[in-house]
């Protein structure tokens, strides 16, 4: 069954696209929940309307994406936290903390998903992170970690 997707679904397809899905699918979960709604042939420009709209929200989220970039990696993000003599951390910075250090010296709010550390840090020192803003626009995140 061919349908018109009125928002992004995941695994089918983004907003304006006419995709092929089974019939159950359309029928009981897309159509109902508002997400889709049957194709018909004098659907193309409507779906040329909606891919319009949905490509000029990308560029200026892309742009946005794009200055918030510029300014994680400007930034000086210290994170204080409680260390031993010998500089081992109790505990660990996660990548909460890591948002919240963001949040603090630049005003932008992340998910901490968004953030990626091959593990949590756990010495006092300088590391990087890298925080996924947008699809493709990947920021690096250079973290000191302080002594309390």
């Amino acid at each position: 069954m061919k349908v018109l997707l009125r928002s992004d679904v995941r695994g089918v397809g983004r907003r304006g696209d006419i995709v092929e899905v089974k019939a159950g699918f359309a029928r009981n979960y897309l159509v109902p929940s508002g997400q889709a709604i049957a194709a018909t042939d004098t659907m193309e420009t409507q779906a040329g309307w909606m891919r319009k709209s949905r490509d000029i929200a990308d560029a200026k989220s892309r742009e946005a994406a794009e200055t918030q970039k510029g300014l994680i990696e400007a930034a000086n993000i210290v994170i204080a936290a409680r260390a031993a003599a010998n500089g081992r951390l109790f505990g660990s910075v996660t990548e909460s903390d890591i948002v919240n250090a963001i949040r603090t010296a630049t005003n932008i709010s992340l998910d901490r998903h968004a953030i990626h550390l091959d593990e949590h840090l756990k010495e006092v020192g300088a590391a990087t992170a890298t925080a996924t803003l947008y699809d493709g626009v990947v920021a690096t995140v250079n973290v000191e970690v302080v002594a309390k």
